[in-house]
C-alpha cells in the first residue's frame, strides 16, 4: 500500500461522516446568551409599554374622580330625557350608586387615553416592520382609533335618543318605565362595543385588499351577502327594535361601500409602485 492510500480523500472524510466546520461550545453560548437578552429586552421594553398605557389611564381616572356622578348624568342624558315627567332611575345594589359612577369614569379615562395605549403598541411593534408596512400601520391605526370614536358619538347622539324615545311611547298605560343604572351601564357599554367594531369595516377591507386576500371585484359581488349579514348583526347587537336594527345595519353596509373605494385606491397606489 502506497502512501497516497493511506491518506483519506474528501469522499472517504464525507463516508466516515467527518464535519467540515463545526461550532464551538463557547459559540454555542454565545448564540444562547445573546438569544436570551434579546428576548429579555423585548419582555423589559414590552413592560415599560405596558406600565405606560395603564398608568395613563390611571392617572386620568384620579382625575376624572370627583366629577364621576356628573360623568354617568352626562351618559344618562338620552335615557332620562326620553322618561316621562318625574322619570328616574334606580339602583337595586346596595354599593351601585358608587361602584356605577366609578365604572363610567374609568371607561372615560380608558377612551381619553386610547390614542396613548395605540401609540405604546404602535411603539412596541414598529421596529420588528419594514418600512412598506409602517405607512401603512399607522394611518390605519389611527384611522381605527378615530372610526371608533365616531362609532360611539353616532350610537349616543343619534341611536339612543331614537331607541329611548321609542321604548317610552310604546309602553303600556300604566307601566312605571325604569331601569336600573348598572344594567344601563352595560346596554351602553356593548352598543358602544358594537358601533365602534361595525365603524372598523372601512379599514378591515382595506387590509384585506392590500394584503391580496381578496379583490375589488369579489368585494362587490358579495353585496347582497354583507347586506343581509348587516340587518343579521343588527338584530343580534342591538334592542329587538327595527328602528335600531337599520340604524346600525346601513351605517354598516355604507363603511363596506366605502371601504371597497378606499381598498381600490390603495391597491391602484400599490400596483403603480410595484411597476415603478
Amino acid at each position: 500500500m502506497s502512501a497516497a492510500d493511506s491518506v483519506p480523500t474528501s469522499r472517504d472524510a464525507n463516508e466516515y461522516d467527518i464535519p467540515a466546520h463545526d461550532t464551538t461550545p463557547a459559540e454555542d453560548e454565545e448564540s444562547d446568551s445573546k438569544q436570551e437578552e434579546s428576548l429579555l429586552s423585548h419582555l423589559v421594553e414590552l413592560r415599560t409599554r405596558l406600565i405606560r398605557a395603564f398608568g395613563a389611564i390611571l392617572l386620568v381616572f384620579i382625575l376624572l374622580f370627583p366629577w364621576a356622578r356628573e360623568l354617568y348624568s352626562i351618559l344618562a342624558k338620552p335615557l332620562l330625557s326620553a322618561l316621562p315627567q318625574g322619570g328616574q332611575m334606580i339602583a337595586t345594589d346596595v354599593v351601585g350608586v358608587f361602584l356605577v359612577p366609578m365604572k363610567v369614569a374609568l371607561m372615560t379615562a380608558f377612551i381619553i387615553t386610547l390614542p396613548n395605549t395605540i401609540y405604546q403598541a404602535w411603539a412596541f411593534v414598529a421596529p420588528g416592520l419594514y418600512q412598506h408596512e409602517r405607512r401603512l400601520v399607522f394611518p390605519l391605526t389611527v384611522s381605527s382609533v378615530v372610526l371608533f370614536f365616531l362609532g360611539m358619538a353616532f350610537a349616543y347622539f343619534l341611536v339612543f335618543p331614537t331607541v329611548f324615545h321609542f321604548m317610552s311611547s310604546v309602553a303600556p298605560e300604566g307601566v312605571a318605565w325604569m331601569t336600573d343604572i348598572d344594567k344601563y351601564l352595560s346596554f351602553c357599554i356593548t352598543t358602544f362595543l358594537a358601533f365602534g367594531v361595525t365603524f372598523q369595516v372601512p379599514v378591515v377591507v382595506v387590509v384585506l385588499l392590500y394584503m391580496g386576500m381578496v379583490s375589488v371585484e369579489q368585494l362587490k359581488s358579495w353585496r347582497p351577502y354583507v347586506v343581509v349579514g348587516a340587518f343579521i348583526v343588527g338584530a343580534i347587537f342591538t334592542p329587538p327594535d327595527v328602528i335600531s336594527q337599520f340604524m346600525l345595519a346601513i351605517p354598516l353596509w355604507v363603511l363596506y361601500e366605502l371601504g371597497i373605494q378606499l381598498g381600490a385606491v390603495v391597491t391602484a397606489r400599490r400596483q403603480k409602485q410595484s411597476d415603478e
